[in-house]
């Protein structure tokens, strides 16, 4: 599992695979946007947005996807599925660091977000988001999460369009199995030193496709507390294979 000293970045970007053919085709882009104090002062010593991501080749509702993403990984407030204007939301981050500055003296406020391309081909787009934030309070924030999408119908994969009707419940007694053998957790312990809904073990929609595992990854404060940084779920295809439709992007990995 990554923690706060092994980055789901670094583990993700060295261990998932990559390979896959030259379309569709994208190239990277940078999004930058500095508040008006910064002068020349190097970005380590300003308020800054960042944003590195993919840009595709004629997929515009999956370039439309990849930067919404970003406002729901950066905390935004904003909750339409069209919100795409990185420099709207820079100027409001920028203002709300102008005003808290005003009140009283802080450090510098940023935003850097990075979008990786993990896969591509004619059937599995994969991206992987992280995001290193500060916008006050006591520390920074981490925050990771995927995209899996379907080339062939062009859209974002959701669990549902994985697993067969019915799933769920068994696929969260495999899960919390998984989980429980990780965390060195009995098979009776409770949950109490966890921060899941109720007590009960779940899973989020924050999962990755690869090709010998789903992996499902909890960003900090989801289940544990800040100082425990993230918590990652592989679960191996061989114990859900009778849970999973066929012929869907996973079949290539389950044959």
């Amino acid at each position: 599992m990554a923690t706060k000293n092994e980055s789901a970045a670094d583990e993700h970007l060295n261990n998932v695979y990559r390979k896959g053919n030259n379309k569709p085709k994208y190239t990277y882009k940078h999004f930058k946007q500095i508040a008006p104090d910064c002068g020349s002062r190097p970005d380590s010593q300003c308020t800054v947005v960042v944003i590195k991501y993919p840009v595709f080749n004629n997929i515009p509702s999956l370039n439309d996807s990849i930067k919404h993403r970003f406002f729901h990984l950066f905390r935004s407030d904003s909750t339409s599925t069209t919100d795409t204007n990185f420099t709207k939301y820079a100027n409001k981050f920028i203002n709300s660091y102008e005003s808290d500055r005003i009140r009283d003296p802080v450090r510098p406020w940023k935003i850097a977000g990075t979008a990786e391309v993990l896969r591509r081909d004619s059937s599995l787009i994969t991206i992987y988001f992280s995001d290193d934030s500060y916008d006050g309070g006591a520390h920074e924030h981490d925050g990771f999460s995927f995209i899996n999408w379907d080339s062939k119908t062009s859209r974002v994969i959701e669990l549902d369009d994985l697993f067969i009707d019915g799933y769920y419940d068994k696929l969260i007694k495999i899960a919390e199995k998984i989980f429980r053998k990780h965390e060195k957790l009995s098979d009776n312990a409770s949950f109490e030193n966890y921060l899941f809904k109720n007590g009960k073990f779940g899973l989020n929609n924050n999962f990755l496709i690869t090709p010998n595992y789903i992996i499902f990854l909890y960003n900090e404060y989801e289940i544990k507390p800040y100082t425990e940084g993230t918590t990652e779920i592989d679960i191996p295809y061989t114990q859900i294979k009778s849970l999973l439709r066929p012929n869907t992007v996973v079949a290539q990995y389950t044959k």
